[in-house]
């Protein structure tokens, strides 16, 4: 049978989502060791355990929406998955949900849209409470992005575009060709708030985008230069990759015949109306 799992995790220890070498550390390797682990306790013993994941985060980066899935011959109940796994998993990760789904259903093929936000503490000096939960970023003191500008360079962005300008060179994406479908720029001093859906993301595309707003918001380069750095379909002409700290994947959409829960949302700090909607 087929089991779907929604999960958090904070981001900052691990490097990343997929399963490296160890003794690195993955949100991957530490959940599927956990699922063999509470399966073992269970009298079940040799079941190895591969998930699949909807997006693969970066090193650093956070997740509220985090959905998975993998095929296992053990039936157990949805709240027997979830206490279960958690109980043998560390503090950084955590299950809100499991569900059975079809073998149809894959965690990745099968979403349509993906949800990221970034979240900038903007402010003349670090906050140190705020590391890793955030992208810092400094201002002079009574300064403030101009939001007006960031807006107008997000327009082009929204649709189908060759999103090679801000991809990595270590991106293994078959094509860079994505869908933007809208960008949210929410203002509340001292913070400054992202929400990009999009069907697809390439490796470190919403950090560059960041950087590229945030210079803009600052002045360094007009509205106009996004759409320059779009159409030139060259990394070197965009800003340097941003920060993971305030980067979160928020939200997987699936096709309603699933029955996929939402994302698990009470303990985000983030603002409620870029998570409700």
């Amino acid at each position: 049978m087929r089991i779907a799992l929604g999960l958090q995790y904070e981001g900052s220890q691990f490097s990343g989502w997929q399963t490296q070498a160890l003794p690195i550390r993955s949100v991957q390797a530490e959940l599927e060791k956990a699922i063999e682990s509470f399966i073992g306790s269970e009298g079940v013993a040799n079941n190895p355990v591969r998930t699949i994941t909807a997006g693969r985060t970066d090193t650093g980066v956070h997740a509220l929406g985090q959905v998975v899935h993998f095929d296992t011959s053990i039936e157990r109940t949805d709240w027997s998955w979830v206490r279960g796994i958690n109980a043998f998993l560390p503090p950084d990760i955590v299950i809100n949900w499991a569900k059975p789904v079809s073998e149809e259903f894959s965690a990745r093929f099968s979403a349509f849209e993906r949800t990221y936000i970034y979240a900038v503490h903007a402010s003349s000096c670090r906050a140190p409470l705020l590391s890793n939960r955030a992208g810092f970023f400094m201002l002079p003191p009574d300064t403030w992005f101009d939001i007006p500008a960031m807006k107008k360079a997000a327009e082009c962005l929204i649709g189908e575009h060759d999103f090679s300008s801000f991809r990595s060179a270590e991106c293994q994406s078959k094509t860079p060709i994505k869908t933007m479908y809208s960008i949210d720029i929410v203002s509340e001093q001292p913070w400054l708030y992202f929400r990009i859906r999009g069907n697809a993301f390439l490796h470190h595309m919403v950090r560059n985008l960041i950087g590229c707003f945030l210079m803009i918001g600052v002045g360094k380069q007009g509205p106009e230069w996004m759409q320059e750095v779009l159409v030139a379909k060259n990394r070197s002409l965009a800003a340097p990759t941003f920060a993971p700290d305030g980067l979160y994947l928020a939200k997987i959409a699936y096709p309603e015949k699933f029955e996929i829960p939402g994302p698990w949302l009470q303990n985000s700090f983030l603002p409620s109306q870029l998570l409700q909607n």
